[in-house]
């Protein structure tokens, strides 16, 4: 139960302290619901007006029972309610659909005749006991009916469909208006607000209505008091729509809780207070829709229980420093205009600079005695959800693991002719690089939950996970030029954060003494594509080099593949030595090789095994020495000069 006290503690802190822009807390005793007809009374509930409106999420009154019910269940909301239930006249116009009319004037009227009644509440009842609530909305044509007096089902053709019929969910090919549901407006001369969905006096006289009209108590197993117990826990989570539950006990008459307590209601086994489990449910579902990663029915979320700002743990590094600065409102500190430059010496310190005063902005504000809780959800079955992760950190253990993270990982990323930025990859990214862009949800959900212990507890990264990324890293020639350097980017990042929790350490710019293998080869290939590609942009001629198209066996077999390699470039060799400005810049390549073709111990050149994730760092690191700096970051497929000085 530790989630349920702490999203009821996060109630607690942020509720009426939410930030400006930011949608409100829910209040207990209400649900969201999507809506699709506005009604129009007065304050004597004499009708006025009706519109149908586009499926707008509205905040209604409701009971426990509401709350969760399912299917054709009879369970009313007190105010605010499908037309099945507001309407007395719905079985008169051939409804459908069971009409629940008795159960929603009786809710509302024990309401009325308390001492926590309402004006709006009064005016709303007095209309619906007219019984005229279908007749009025077909005068008004937001219900429409055929010859035959009765509601129709389907629209013949596809022209002037009604908007009602376009707002509402098709069942079996059929739309029943029945299924509408009503908010209502209550025009008051003395009222500035007309809507009921935000009077707060009203909300709060419901609030008080709903409480008197609890009786059973027992033991909350989050508080330790004895108080009124939920039920029935709430729905609708992670959206509007959302049937899927947390806490759910109906098995009264299964074998569910038999021989382990004295009743099934599974209060015994469960039990949580009313107003305790609809603060923590509410909670969940404002951080949710507010700062949660979505991934179809997966949904994981991060937060300060206190209601303090936290970096996104689920965003590349950029995404996060942006997120800091457009929030805070700090700008970049100024640099020299090269200082994004890779050059020797460099490893994108002002990326990192920025980085670091992103976290420690985070850390002015979290202290480690703030809590933060890390939670992922998911659900099998339309009806269970479940916590598929949990963790309880204290602030700076938070922000350690984060910039953990953003460091170890760290590469040069080019993700678009707008994104590039030297950091970490989001998870969804490396799912993506791993997998392919068309990976299903399951895979991706999967992938996304296997580097979760990743980016919160500091676990090293899973080697299937990194070597699943560099064979598609590898594969240029099947890729898109963009994909390939968004994969490029990825591969040689987890590969160098792996290899760093293994104690070998690698820099982002080039090791020129780095004397390893898999190292030599990866530069020796991005020497020979620098060689082919210059030669071809010289003559305005448009397709891939021979390392481009040979990278993947070159990877498998790097001794056999290079000599393939080599000979190809003979004639681009030729037609490079016919100037001399060409020719000088190939003496210098051919020097290069050379030099790196020396640097080999002994039989290591000829050992034709399957290389490393080692050697797309040596091919990204000689690429980018071999590059002008201000080309750098300014490559594009078909249009890039290598420095011939």
């Amino acid at each position: 139960m530790a989630w349920i006290e702490k999203l009821h503690a996060t109630y607690d802190a942020c509720k009426g302290r939410e930030p400006p822009g930011v949608e409100r807390l829910m209040p207990i005793s209400h649900t969201p619901q999507q809506a699709h007809i506005d009604i129009t009374i007065d304050g004597q509930g004499h009708f006025k007006t009706a519109q149908v409106i586009q499926k707008i999420e509205t905040i209604i009154p409701a009971t426990e029972q509401s709350a969760g019910r399912t299917g054709s269940k009879a369970p009313p909301h007190p105010l605010c309610d499908k037309v099945q239930y507001c309407a007395k006249d719905y079985a008169d116009f051939g409804g459908n659909k069971k009409s629940f009319f008795a159960e929603y004037e009786a809710l509302l009227s024990s309401w009325c005749a308390s001492s926590f009644t309402h004006v709006k509440a009064q005016a709303v009842l007095s209309y619906v006991r007219k019984g005229s609530v279908v007749a009025d909305l077909v005068a008004q044509k937001v219900l429409h009916i055929g010859d035959d007096g009765k509601l129709l089902t389907k629209w013949s053709g596809t022209d002037n469909q009604p908007e009602i019929f376009r707002v509402l969910t098709a069942q079996e090919g059929e739309r029943d208006q029945g299924g509408a549901l009503i908010r209502w407006q209550v025009w008051n001369r003395d009222d500035i607000s007309t809507n009921v969905w935000e009077d707060a006096s009203l909300q709060e006289a419901w609030i008080n209505f709903d409480a008197a009209s609890n009786a059973a108590e027992g033991l909350c197993m989050v508080t330790g008091e004895q108080t009124v117990l939920a039920k029935s826990h709430p729905k609708r989570i992670r959206h509007a729509g959302d049937g899927a539950k947390l806490i759910s006990a109906n098995d009264d008459q299964g074998f569910t809780f038999r021989g382990r307590f004295t009743d099934g209601t599974g209060q015994q086994a469960s039990g949580v207070s009313t107003i305790i489990t609809q603060k923590a449910h509410n909670a969940l579902r404002w951080l949710i829709k507010r700062q949660a990663y979505r991934n179809g029915d997966q949904v994981i979320v991060a937060w300060a229980v206190a209601g303090k700002s936290l970096p996104d743990p689920w965003a590349d590094s950029m995404s996060l420093i942006l997120g800091f600065e457009a929030t805070d409102g700090v700008s970049p500190a100024p640099t020299d205009e090269k200082a994004d430059e890779i050059v020797v010496g460099d490893a994108g310190q002002a990326t990192a600079l920025r980085l670091k005063r992103a976290i420690a902005g985070y850390g002015a504000t979290l202290t480690t005695t703030d809590d933060i809780v890390v939670m992922g959800l998911d659900s099998a079955t339309p009806g269970r959800m479940a916590i598929t992760f949990y963790r309880e950190l204290n602030g700076s253990e938070f922000l350690a693991c984060i910039a953990a993270w953003h460091t170890h990982y760290a590469w040069h990323q080019n993700f678009s002719k707008d994104a590039k930025f030297i950091g970490a990859p989001a998870p969804r990214d490396i799912a993506e690089a791993a997998y392919g862009r068309r990976l299903d949800d399951k895979l991706r959900k999967a992938t996304v939950e296997r580097l979760l212990p990743c980016i919160v507890d500091g676990q090293t990264i899973p080697r299937d996970l990194v070597d699943a990324v560099v064979r598609r890293a590898c594969n240029r020639i099947g890729l898109d030029y963009w994909e390939w350097e968004k994969n490029l980017g990825i591969a040689c990042g987890l590969f160098c954060g792996h290899s760093q929790s293994n104690g070998r350490d690698y820099n982002m710019a080039l090791e020129e003494n780095r004397t390893s293998r898999d190292y030599l080869y990866g530069r020796l290939l991005a020497v020979a594509d620098n060689i082919e590609h210059y030669a071809l942009t010289s003559t305005e001629t448009n397709r891939d080099t021979m390392a481009a198209r040979l990278m993947q066996r070159f990877a498998d077999r790097p001794y056999s593949t290079w000599r393939t390699i080599e000979l190809s470039l003979a004639p681009y060799k030729s037609r490079l030595r016919t100037s001399d400005k060409k020719a000088g810049f190939l003496w210098k390549r051919e020097k290069l090789m050379d030099e790196i073709q020396s640097t080999f111990h002994a039989d290591d050149f000829t050992n034709d095994r399957a290389l490393t994730g080692e050697f797309l760092l040596g091919f990204h690191c000689q690429r980018r020495a071999l590059f002008a700096p201000n080309q750098v970051d300014n490559q594009t497929e078909n249009q890039t000069q290598p420095t011939d000085e």
